[in-house]
């Protein structure tokens, strides 16, 4: 008697752990489940993309910085002369309003 009450127990419970596992699985494969797990990656996937761009930039600085300090520079990017837009007073309307270092961007006059 208990020997059958012993296997009875048994295959009630490999049933209900078979239902369970069975179950989890199907809803992991529902349309719904399957988005949420690709969005879920794909945030992943840009958060190291992130991350990886962060710290190329990081050894992009440290590099600069160490090249400036090798070739004895000490003026930072972007301050030369020639950058320098002033704005030109009385310009036509189709033509740029700027001027780089005196001359007229645009148009040459022959």
């Amino acid at each position: 008697m208990f020997r059958r009450t012993f296997w009875f127990s048994t295959g009630v419970a490999a049933g209900v752990w078979a239902t369970t596992k069975v179950n989890r699985k199907l809803n992991q494969l529902t349309p719904e489940s399957l988005a949420a797990q690709a969005a879920d990656r794909a945030v992943l996937a840009g958060r190291r993309v992130k991350l990886f761009a962060l710290d190329v930039r990081e050894g992009m600085a440290d590099r600069e910085a160490a090249l400036r300090d090798a070739l004895g520079l000490t003026a930072a990017p972007g301050t030369r002369d020639d950058r320098e837009l002033t704005a030109r007073p009385g310009a036509h309307p189709l033509e740029p309003p700027y001027t780089v270092n005196n001359r007229t961007t645009g148009k040459e006059d022959h």
